[in-house]
């Protein structure tokens, strides 16, 4: 029977990266408390974990008292949480739809100098670590999923859309120093959208309007000096049939800081659609 000392707590948003977390800690002997964010998480989650609880997104006060009365010293924070929806609503309604607990209320107002993600995962990260309980690397369990260097999936690219992807890394990669966004689409040296608070997914919509005639690039990055604890790229076999709809020719990612959720379906699809994937790094400027 695993002991209390190993257990480790989730805090689970959407997607199905949480659900790799939970099956990659388990197969390492570990016993899980997932904390699932109400509006976000699976709820199936239920039936694998050894524990599990609901929790508004703006309750850190309570995921905190959870994870120490699971006897969780460490975390781990995996899936999306839609920051957008948030700014639908006047703040007075935002106050009522999310009721933040005290805990949350000074993470937000008085530890966060800013609102970028980075800079409020921080501060909650601190608020968790002061309080006993550490965030740690997301991708601590599930290693076999981070991208590979080179072509992974469809044709190699042509020497124009290699270009395109010289000119992606840079702009990505300036805007991930920016805390701004992680992905970046271009077409012919030119650049087409760039993602903000919307995400990857309303981004490749919005190039894919924008660009009709097809045939562009989507560079999804890590931030420089990338904090491995929260906001790890990722794409799955969503972000695939996105772009065969959207007409999009190759998706280059960061290797070694990029998820590849469902990876053989991901692979398969990128086949069977003729889309490359490529894991690119720093030393690697050709893309495959």
């Amino acid at each position: 029977m695993t002991t209390a000392t190993h257990s480790i707590g989730l805090i689970a948003g959407e997607g199905e990266f949480p659900r790799l977390v939970l099956r990659g800690a388990k197969a390492a002997g570990c016993r899980v408390v997932v904390v699932g964010l109400r509006g976000s998480v699976d709820e199936s989650l239920r039936d694998e974990a050894d524990a599990f609880f609901i929790a508004g997104v703006a309750r850190l006060g309570r995921w905190i008292r959870l994870f120490r009365r699971e006897h969780c010293t460490r975390a781990i924070m995996a899936g999306r949480v839609r920051k957008a929806q948030m700014l639908d609503l006047p703040k007075w309604r935002q106050y009522l739809a999310y009721l933040p607990d005290w805990t949350s209320i000074k993470v937000w107002y008085f530890s966060a100098t800013d609102r970028r993600n980075d800079t409020l995962l921080r501060a909650v990260a601190d608020e968790m670590g002061r309080r006993g309980v550490e965030l740690v690397d997301s991708t601590s369990y599930c290693q076999d999923a981070m991208a590979g260097t080179g072509l992974l999936a469809g044709p190699r690219l042509s020497a124009s859309a290699q270009a395109d992807v010289e000119l992606g890394w840079h702009i990505a990669k300036q805007m991930g120093r920016l805390d701004v966004g992680q992905s970046v689409a271009v077409k012919d040296k030119d650049v087409i959208a760039v993602e903000a608070i919307e995400g990857t997914d309303a981004m490749i919509a919005r190039a894919a309007s924008l660009c009709k005639a097809g045939g562009w690039v989507l560079v999804k990055v890590a931030k420089p000096n990338q904090d491995m604890r929260f906001d790890v790229p990722t794409i799955g076999p969503q972000t695939i049939q996105l772009l065969s709809q959207s007409r999009a020719a190759a998706v280059v990612i960061e290797a070694g800081k990029t998820l590849i959720l469902s990876r053989e379906e991901t692979l398969a699809l990128a086949n069977r659609h003729a889309i490359s994937i490529v894991g690119h790094d720093a030393t690697n400027q050709e893309g495959g």
